[in-house]
């Protein structure tokens, strides 16, 4: 049985966009449930605020917390992106969505990127693949890596922008001594992530 869920941050009535937050978090066993306070969902919380604030009305903002935590063969966070997705356009039909991630929510904003909906994607420390990177025409991504991440690989997640820049609008930004974490500046990441997506608004 899945378990994801929307939580709303700021839900104007009439908004010219909706960004979707979506948190990382590694896998912890066997099927381990999201739960709200572990801290890969709870370092989105600021984010997510900072982007309501900045919107000023015209951005409606909503966390994802994801079924599982991590990423395995038989459920991953794509799937409980497209059902948030889903869930945003039947509220706000026919707005453009925003997809802003971190760590393996990040591989996933960059991933479901290829949705008619989303038109511009943040993925802060992706964990990706390589070989990750679809075409995304029209889209507007930009990517947020800490120069000092141990854990997801900069130099794989600049692999990926370039390889992204054939098709999309794509912006890769070092964040020098930043972790994965995002503790240490991490209002650097916020205010990039937001100033990108209300740029682009």
């Amino acid at each position: 049985m899945s378990s994801h869920r929307l939580v709303d941050v700021r839900t104007p009535s009439a908004p010219d966009a909706v960004a979707i937050v979506l948190h990382g978090g590694a896998s912890r066993g066997q099927r381990m449930m999201v739960s709200p306070t572990q801290l890969s969902v709870v370092r989105m919380v600021p984010i997510a605020k900072r982007l309501g604030r900045a919107g000023r009305g015209r951005l409606g903002v909503v966390r994802l917390l994801n079924s599982y935590r991590g990423w395995d063969t038989e459920h991953t966070p794509l799937d409980d992106v497209a059902w948030a997705i889903g869930q945003v356009q039947e509220r706000w039909p026919s707005v453009p969505v925003t997809l802003v991630g971190h760590s393996l929510g990040g591989r996933a904003a960059l991933l479901a990127a290829t949705h008619d909906a989303v038109r511009t994607v943040v993925a802060l420390n992706p964990w990706v693949y390589p070989d990750d990177g679809v075409p995304l025409p029209g889209r507007a991504v930009l990517v947020v890596h800490g120069d000092q991440d141990r854990i997801a690989s900069p130099v794989r997640s600049r692999a990926v922008a370039d390889r992204l820049s054939r098709s999309a609008d794509v912006e890769f930004r070092v964040v020098p001594g930043g972790k994965h974490a995002m503790l240490r500046h991490g209002r650097v990441f916020e205010q990039a992530a937001t100033d990108f997506v209300v740029g682009h608004l």
